[in-house]
């Protein structure tokens, strides 16, 4: 999105498990002062990270920054569905617009099962009515980045969700939790070096040797490993 917009861009580390550095999140505010987006993940792509919510709050307000000089988004396009549903959690990692972030954004094809890719993007009100506008041949008001969208996946997403429920969303996170957590264990009993963060349902395991066994089971690499993302639609 930055490069799209033509704003600056600034990349933060991270730490080996893929969870934010949060002293380079520092480093890297204190260095580019002024307004900032600040994006974090609840479940990053390779390795199912999630950023504590309540560390870069305060290390973004730490900065010196006032409330209207920075936007906080959190990608939770794979843990998104998932954190709310955790038994226990963690408060620190819990995604919340009674804290200060902005938006938030969840997939609709990963713990939801939605037949097509979608998904939603939750914001404050306050920065929906900066870009809306009145449509006359319409007759209403849109909304929308684009001006238009797909009304098929909202359905999608909506029916899903009431099928389940929430205590039915609760299950199917507990369950992928559990299995993850077994997938894991499978490897590391067979000498299989595996790796499953916190909140996650995602295995990341030793990229196998053979160019034949990623095929045939269409593994996701990057560099020595690979991973595999535990859901419910997936058997």
């Amino acid at each position: 999105a930055a490069m799209m917009y033509r704003i600056p861009l600034v990349l933060v580390d991270s730490q080996e498990s893929g969870e934010i550095d949060y002293d380079d999140l520092a480093k890297k505010l204190a260095a580019n002062p002024g307004d900032a987006i600040v994006a974090f993940n609840a479940g990053t792509t390779v390795m199912g990270a999630v950023d504590c919510v309540d560390k870069v709050i305060s290390i973004v307000r730490d900065s010196g920054r006032s409330r209207d000089q920075y936007y906080i988004h959190c990608d939770g396009a794979l843990a998104g569905l998932i954190i709310p549903f955790v038994e226990k959690c963690d408060s620190r990692y819990e995604v919340s617009f009674e804290k200060d972030i902005d938006s938030i954004s969840v997939s609709g094809h990963k713990m939801l099962g939605c037949p097509m890719p979608c998904g939603v993007v939750l914001t404050r009100k306050e920065h929906m009515e900066r870009f809306q506008r009145d449509v006359e041949y319409l007759n209403s008001r849109d909304t929308t980045i684009m001006g238009s969208r797909n009304g098929q996946a909202p359905v999608a997403m909506w029916y899903a969700l009431q099928c389940k429920g929430v205590e039915g969303m609760r299950r199917d996170v507990e369950m992928c939790i559990e299995n993850a957590k077994y997938l894991s264990d499978l490897f590391n009993a067979n000498g299989v070096e595996s790796h499953l963060n916190p909140l996650s349902t995602t295995v990341v395991f030793e990229k196998p040797a053979t160019e034949k066994l990623i095929l045939k089971w269409q593994l996701a690499c990057k560099g020595d490993i690979a991973h595999v993302v535990v859901m419910p639609s997936a058997d």
